[in-house]
């Protein structure tokens, strides 16, 4: 694999790059936020291993520079901050992985495996439009022409689903398998009760942004003009 190795502290990069030589990958190493993320636009990587305590640019911002761009390589994070907190705002930023320094070269390599085994996915964005429906998948928050929803956890789950498939026409059973769990009831008619919430919520019209379609299920239409 070609790797690209973030680490401003000369000696650990340096002898992290030579264990993974060793181990038969190819590394370029950078010492800095801004030259990794140029270096990273410039060149197709396997996988990113990044410190989080960068100059220029911190490897949070670096990870999100990454995933703002589409990018979707594999990024594994090292810090010397073991605070939840940090761990947390380091994958939120798009990291898939997280190691706490000083850590054993051998559980390196072992996450290293283990990142590069999974099937690559698409990227999911954080944010998600919908013509004038805006929803930010990270702090789960929704708009409507700017104007903000509230939401419950339930119906966000719903509008998101809704609107990842724009355009496209959702069974019962579908939406049943991605935003409910395995108690919920399929005699029930809580999917038709929360569509009717969110058609109260998200609607400025006559005509709602989510059609019934008899027989077969819902389809979002994105609310690109006000309706008519």
């Amino acid at each position: 694999m070609r790797i690209l190795l973030v680490e401003d502290e000369r000696s650990a990069a340096r002898m992290t790059a030579k264990g993974l030589r060793e181990h038969g990958h190819a590394v370029d190493v950078h010492s800095d936020g801004g030259s990794a993320t140029q270096q990273a636009a410039a060149v197709s990587y396997d996988l990113v291993v990044l410190d989080v305590m960068l100059p220029v640019k911190s490897g949070v911002e670096v990870c999100r520079d990454l995933r703002s761009r589409g990018d979707a390589v594999p990024v594994l994070m090292l810090t010397a901050r073991d605070a939840v907190d940090d761990r947390i705002l380091g994958l939120d930023a798009g990291a898939d992985d997280y190691l706490t320094k000083p850590f054993h070269f051998g559980e390196l390599l072992a996450r290293i495996r283990a990142l590069t085994r999974r099937p690559a996915l698409p990227l999911l964005p954080e944010r998600l439009e919908c013509g004038r429906l805006a929803l930010n998948t990270r702090t789960r928050q929704a708009w409507v022409g700017g104007l903000p929803i509230d939401l419950t956890a339930r119906e966000y789950m719903l509008l998101e689903y809704l609107c990842r498939q724009e355009g496209v026409v959702i069974s019962r059973e579908q939406i049943a398998e991605h935003v409910w769990d395995d108690r919920y009831d399929p005699c029930s008619n809580v999917i038709d009760v929360y569509v009717q919430r969110l058609r109260r919520k998200i609607d400025r019209g006559p005509e709602s942004f989510i059609r019934t379609r008899r027989g077969a299920g819902y389809q979002l239409i994105g609310p690109h003009e006000e309706p008519r």
